[in-house]
């Protein structure tokens, strides 16, 4: 007998989980105790396992998918074994019933509505044209009909673009392949599919954006038709206005499925693989991507391919988008020609997923957690030794800011308030030591995690630290490297910033900003002599830490920072 799997409540706080990475797939064999898959909560992400013995036969919910407690998860039971009406019994009522209501509606109509109208006007509504194709729709098993939803591949994503199809309408699709590749607030990814069939609809173009949980594609294994599958997926009064459409001679949902479909059949002879941010480059340079060899994965076009191709540069990108407007918006007023009439003029750039989440997220964090700042100055001369010293080990190099690093994650343990998280009714107090470092890329920020970071050599940090730049700046890190932070790190000090202070990443309840290096005159022994300095500055959250907490935290990392060679003992 077949046994219905929800998604398991697995803390008191959750009311909603994050299939993070399913472990098993549809026919694959279960015993009890086998981990079926990962599941995030609000708190950590979970191994779920299975208490069942049987075969899986059923995935309700995708991979990177936020669905709520005690909604179906997946089904086990034995091989073959029709699960239809398990399924039934899980889908929106209106969706099973609604062509059954329509048929005897129309059916009620015939007895009721002469009355009301006329015989000429009676006709259209009763006649077995229109009620042949609901009974049609009827014997489809829909059950064989996926519907692809915008998948959640982050905790903090509520919109995806999707960047590139790589399946066009009338492809076959086998599970595993992948159908297209989705830009999020954190990185673009690739989207696969997890069921067989053919791609019979699209209903994302490229470079649109739509909510997470909103329809994409349709994917079916039985023959049928797009217009039938949107008719059973939308559950809204829609039915009956397609109705009309078809009545009245203008074939209104054809010409739309048409219209999404030739541009995948154009398309698909040439395809030119590359990033938003590439294709825009070349669309303001005037530069064709079909003469561009990529060198990202698979061949795909990045920024840095276009950053040599002579061209006449527009408005040439430097650190930033939000950089570039500044310098767009400034340079025809500050270039004036005699020749030229002086107007005033400027470009408008949509906001991408990852603007919009930077936005939301830190005016969240301003506007909800008290902030205040506590700065120190330091002197770096033993840690400027220790560092040359260090590096001259062969094959070793490590940077001051892997040193700042270690120092925090040493620091945290002596002090857990600081290593802690807000939430209504109770403290969190991390153990474990996780520290984001923010890494600026072209489209904003992220902020990959080094996991256990006390735990970690000097020489682990930076090996660590230069991977995650490298890949965050072609967007290829995965989800579980920029999620779990408990402390962050922001370093402005490699630009020549001498001080800044930074909005917290929550929920942590902290973030350090880390200055430049400046020789200066500082009093050694009553002395006045050349020192090396730098200046840390604490934003804490006064909900979770106290002046002092944060004070006696920085005197600590001050300690461990003038004398580095304590962060090996």
């Amino acid at each position: 007998m077949a046994e219905v799997i929800k998604m398991p409540r697995l803390s008191d706080t959750m009311e909603e989980g994050v299939v993070s990475q399913w472990l098993k797939k549809v026919g694959d064999k279960v015993s009890e105790g086998d981990i079926l898959a990962e599941i995030e909560t609000d708190k950590a992400t979970m191994e779920f396992e299975s208490f069942y013995d049987g075969t899986l036969l059923h995935i309700a919910i995708e991979e990177g998918v936020t669905a709520d407690v005690d909604s179906l998860l997946c089904i086990i039971g034995d091989e073959g074994e029709d699960i239809s009406q398990h399924l039934n019994q899980t889908e929106d009522e209106p969706k099973q019933l609604d062509l059954v209501d329509q048929i005897n509606e129309q059916e009620e109509s015939v007895s009721l509505e002469p009355v009301l109208i006329s015989n000429e006007e009676q006709k259209p509504e009763i006649t077995q044209e229109e009620l042949a194709p609901s009974i049609q729709e009827n014997d489809i098993d829909f059950s064989k009909v996926e519907y692809i939803t915008m998948p959640r591949l982050s905790d903090t994503m509520e919109e995806g673009t999707i960047s590139t199809w790589l399946k066009k309408v009338g492809d076959d699709v086998n599970e595993g392949d992948i159908l297209a590749e989705i830009e999020t607030d954190k990185a673009t990814m690739e989207f696969e599919s997890f069921y067989d069939g053919k791609l019979i609809h699209i209903g994302v173009k490229e470079g649109e954006t739509v909510n997470v949980d909103e329809l994409i594609a349709i994917i079916s294994s039985v023959d049928i038709d797009a217009e039938q599958a949107l008719a059973n997926y939308n559950s809204e009064p829609a039915a009956p206005e397609a109705k009309e459409n078809i009545l009245s001679d203008t074939p209104i949902d054809i010409v739309d499925e048409t219209e999404s479909v030739e541009p995948d059949l154009n398309i698909s002879d040439k395809r030119v693989f590359a990033s938003p941010l590439a294709k825009k480059i070349a669309a303001e340079k005037n530069i064709d991507l079909s003469t561009i060899s990529g060198s990202g994965d698979n061949g795909r076009i990045v920024k840095s391919d276009l950053d040599n191709v002579d061209a006449t540069p527009i408005n040439e990108p430097t650190v930033d988008e939000d950089t570039d407007n500044t310098e767009q918006t400034i340079t025809p007023t500050m270039k004036p020609s005699a020749n030229i009439t002086k107007s005033e003029s400027f470009d408008e750039i949509d906001n991408n997923s990852m603007r919009k989440a930077i936005s939301k997220r830190l005016s969240q964090s301003k506007f909800t957690a008290p902030h205040y700042y506590l700065s120190v100055e330091f002197s770096m001369d033993n840690a400027i030794a220790f560092r040359e010293q260090y590096n001259s080990i062969p094959n070793t190099k490590i940077s001051f800011n892997d040193i700042v690093i270690k120092a925090c994650a040493i620091a945290l343990r002596e002090h857990p308030k600081v290593n802690s998280q807000w939430s209504d009714d109770k403290t969190r107090l991390n153990h474990h030591i996780h520290i984001g470092v923010a890494v600026g890329v072209e489209d904003g920020l992220v902020v990959p995690v080094i996991k256990f970071a006390d735990s970690e050599s000097l020489h682990s940090i930076n090996s660590m630290v230069r991977d995650f730049a490298v890949r965050a700046k072609s967007k290829k890190l995965r989800p579980d490297e920029i999620e779990g932070s408990t402390f962050t790190i922001s370093n402005l000090g490699m630009f020549g910033i001498n001080e800044f202070t930074s909005i917290i990443n929550q929920p942590n309840s902290a973030i350090l900003s880390v200055g430049s290096i400046r020789k200066k005159p500082v009093v050694i022994d009553d002395k006045i002599t050349i020192g090396n300095t730098m200046k840390l500055t604490l934003a804490c959250d006064h909900r979770t830490i106290d002046g002092v907490t944060g004070s006696l935290f920085l005197q600590t990392l001050k300690g461990y920072l003038e004398n580095p060679v304590t962060i090996l003992v």
